[in-house]
């Protein structure tokens, strides 16, 4: 079992990395992009599928450690 958890840039802030991803795109003759946002994916893996953490450990590590919550949005999934 692992938590599988999206970390983005939150919308409307400048995203340098993406606005050269997109850039580039554009170069290669992707057009039809709009926007791109780069960001990060963790998966951790859990010890004893028994006991998982629950949603409220995952924020709580997520606000304390993994997002920096002023500029970045995050989202997770147990798979």
């Amino acid at each position: 079992m692992k938590v599988e958890i999206t970390i983005v840039p939150k919308k409307g802030l400048l995203d340098p990395q993406g606005k050269a991803v997109q850039r580039a795109l554009e170069n290669l003759g992707y057009s039809n992009i709009s926007d791109v946002h780069v960001g990060k994916t963790l998966q951790l893996e859990i010890k004893d599928p028994q006991t998982p953490p629950s949603p409220a450990q995952i924020t709580e590590m997520c606000e304390k450690l993994l997002a920096n919550t002023v500029v970045e949005d995050y989202t997770f999934k147990i798979i």
